[in-house]
């Protein structure tokens, strides 16, 4: 199939992919993450001998091993038919793309919240963000702080879910891109250890990806929510000195755009001492914000979907 093909089919898979997984939804621990998991622990194992050129081959050995399989594998799919590169396209968007990884804890918290369970949706949060960080500590916040942290990691995965990966599978040939992205997200957070310089690479590798396709998702949230808060409280945050801060910047123009205090309040109390003296009057987040944050995840996806399109059909047009 010529590249040309492969990118004007790129929409329609996508749609595929995304009802797939409203039907079947993927477990967040499921065979294929365990398998890559496995594969990136094991290689941390053997070559991590304390220095970061060690870290470098690690990644690439794992990292390489599976977009170059993937490359081979479309290589020989597109000589059979070309109904078997899509098939391919719709597989690794449903594992790479998608909501219901991490939708489901959202929803608990938020029905818990709503028959007055704090502490269900304090265990729900708590399962949820252990997921990620093992170390998360729990506790026993205020209802404000529990659907801060709710809202924040919501906005964060679903960057990292859906709108990194997608960016990547738009701008790059063929599957490969939401496959490097979510493969170098998986590295980078496993083999982030304090002290150790094994895993600086990875984690600059995916920093590198991730630059664009952040700004991007939090234009759109600014877009499609309050764009004057969402901005201003994303140049508080570069005022305040945290541009390098990828996450900081992301939950900065998510809050504005909700109009709700999300970020570290640390960081927040960084932009009222900044030398701009920025002062983020957003609201304390509840229960009633969770349903606010779903609406404006999905009118995202549906603003990035729908310039999915656009290219699709400027592509047709332009052959």
């Amino acid at each position: 199939m010529a590249p040309a093909n492969v990118a004007e089919m790129g929409f329609v898979a996508l749609i595929f992919a995304l009802l797939i997984e409203q039907g079947r939804p993927l477990p967040e621990n499921n065979w294929v993450y365990r398998l890559l998991t496995r594969l990136s622990d094991a290689v941390m194992s053997a070559t991590n001998a304390g220095e970061r050129k060690y870290g470098v081959a690690g990644w690439l050995l794992v990292v390489g091993a599976v977009v170059g399989l993937l490359i081979l594998a479309q290589w020989l799919l597109a000589l059979v038919h070309p109904l078997a590169t899509f098939c391919l396209h719709v597989a690794v968007l449903y594992l790479t793309v998608g909501f219901r990884q991490f939708s489901h804890a959202f929803t608990e918290i938020q029905l818990a919240l709503a028959t007055g369970d704090v502490a269900g949706a304090r265990r729900s949060l708590e399962r949820w963000l252990r997921e990620q960080d093992p170390s998360f500590p729990g506790g026993d916040g205020s209802v404000a702080d529990l659907c801060r942290l709710a809202i924040s990691n919501a906005l964060v995965a679903s960057h990292r879910h859906v709108f990194g990966p997608l960016f990547w599978y738009i701008l790059l040939p063929g599957a490969v891109g939401p496959v490097l992205y979510r493969m170098s997200e998986m590295v980078a957070r496993r083999w982030s250890r304090p002290g150790e310089v094994y895993g600086e690479f990875a984690g600059w590798a995916y920093r590198t990806l991730d630059w664009l396709p952040l700004r991007l998702s939090a234009t759109g949230f600014a877009i499609v929510g309050n764009f004057e808060d969402a901005v201003y409280a994303w140049r508080g945050a570069v005022a305040a000195g945290t541009g390098a801060d990828q996450r900081a910047l992301l939950l900065a123009a998510g809050g504005g755009a909700l109009g709700l205090r999300i970020a570290d309040p640390e960081l927040e109390a960084r932009w009222s001492t900044s030398d701009a003296g920025y002062e983020w009057q957003g609201a304390e987040p509840g229960s009633d914000s969770l349903r606010g944050a779903v609406g404006l995840v999905w009118r995202s996806v549906v603003l990035w979907v729908a310039l999915f399109a656009l290219l699709t059909v400027a592509a047709w047009l332009g052959r």
